[in-house]
């Protein structure tokens, strides 16, 4: 048994975290989705639903993990079920392209820019999480870089668009929000490049419980950022940008905004 106590416990608690603030997430997303203009209350929906299927798979992640263990007076013990690390990937599969679209539905391009983005950057992102799954649950060093290779291409290309194609489209944005959205964007890029780092910790010299864990806690720590952190950034900016186009505002405010500037 490769796996510790200590290190099958460590696991456990970033999992049960991860329910938790995933859940907490979904339901601060939806409750407060009125409180933002209409024409933002999509975003809002879609980061809430993000959050939502992750609690879900979190809560799959973390019952196949105590059904895959026993620790009994400080000894960790295989009970001889595998440990299905699957639900990640069908998870990824249906959140990724979500926040790409979420964080471009709350930027509110030009229509038509919109929907090319996000079917364009959506497909990317879903053809990136295939390609990395067979790398996954490899064995093999040699299969997991060509997969790891391959995913990277739509990755990058991804992050080509998030630096370039929608920071041109932050100077669009109400002054008073520009610098969330930017923040929104970096966040996705810096989040969105731990996942292939982690990828590659058993590929280059960690193994055993180490990397296992590694594995499991880097990949949840980069899911609460880039899912729940993501979402209440996503619901700042909506807010933002419902006050800039004086949403909530009655006539009498805004009468008086006007003359006083």
């Amino acid at each position: 048994m490769e796996l510790t106590a200590g290190q099958y416990t460590l696991i456990y608690n970033a999992f049960s975290f991860a329910i938790a603030a995933m859940g907490a997430a979904t339901l601060f997303l939806w409750l407060n989705r009125s409180s933002v203009a209409p024409q933002y209350r999509a975003a809002v929906t879609i980061s809430g639903l993000v959050t939502a299927i992750a609690f879900y798979h979190y809560w799959r992640i973390f019952g196949s993990w105590r059904e895959a263990y026993e620790v009994k007076d400080g000894v960790l013990t295989a009970t001889g079920v595998a440990f299905n690390d699957a639900y990640r990937y069908v998870d990824w599969l249906l959140t990724v392209p979500l926040l790409l679209i979420e964080l471009i539905l709350v930027m509110r391009l030009p229509h038509g820019e919109t929907g090319k983005k996000a079917i364009r950057l959506g497909f990317l992102a879903a053809l990136m999480v295939i390609l990395g799954y067979p790398g996954e649950v490899s064995s093999a060093s040699s299969t997991r870089w060509m997969w790891w290779v391959a995913s990277m291409i739509p990755f990058l290309i991804i992050l080509w668009e998030l630096a370039s194609g929608l920071k041109a489209s932050i100077a669009n944005q109400p002054a008073g929000v520009r610098s969330l959205v930017d923040k929104a964007r970096v966040l996705t890029i810096i989040s969105w490049c731990f996942y292939p780092l982690v990828f590659i910790f058993p590929m280059i010299g960690f193994t055993g419980g180490t990397a296992t864990t590694l594995v499991q806690v880097g990949y949840t720590i980069a899911d609460l950022v880039a899912k729940a952190v993501f979402g209440i950034l996503i619901y700042m900016i909506a807010v933002r940008k419902s006050e800039a186009e004086g949403w909530g505002v009655s006539s009498g405010e805004m009468a008086m905004a006007g003359a006083a500037d």
